[in-house]
């Protein structure tokens, strides 16, 4: 009788466990396949605004005038740091100040 109870139980168990397996299948496959679809619509937008951009390049590049080149500029950079040479100054009066009270 143990046998059979336990041949029950894996049949009840069998039969809710299929379908329900069934059902999870169906689900992630058509959940992946509208992933996939949406990654083919994004892929198919992305190479027409690829191709529009090209384009559109290309037109600039034939109709518009080409713009004048400025000379770069150069900056020359100064001889000594103004914030250094007033830290220096500011720290020599301070050790000029403080050698008078050692005295």
């Amino acid at each position: 009788m143990r046998i059979l109870w336990t041949l029950l139980k894996v049949i009840v168990g069998l039969a809710v466990v299929i379908p329900v397996g069934f059902f999870v299948l169906a689900l992630g496959a058509g959940v992946l396949g509208a992933l996939i679809g949406l990654a083919f619509v994004a892929l198919k937008i992305a190479c027409i605004g690829l191709a529009g951009y090209g384009l559109y390049r290309l037109a600039r590049h034939m109709l518009a005038p080409a713009p004048k080149q400025a000379p770069p500029l150069r900056r020359e950079l100064p001889t000594a740091d103004p914030y250094y040479e007033a830290a220096m100054r500011e720290l020599n009066s301070e050790l000029s100040s403080t050698s008078d009270f050692r005295r």
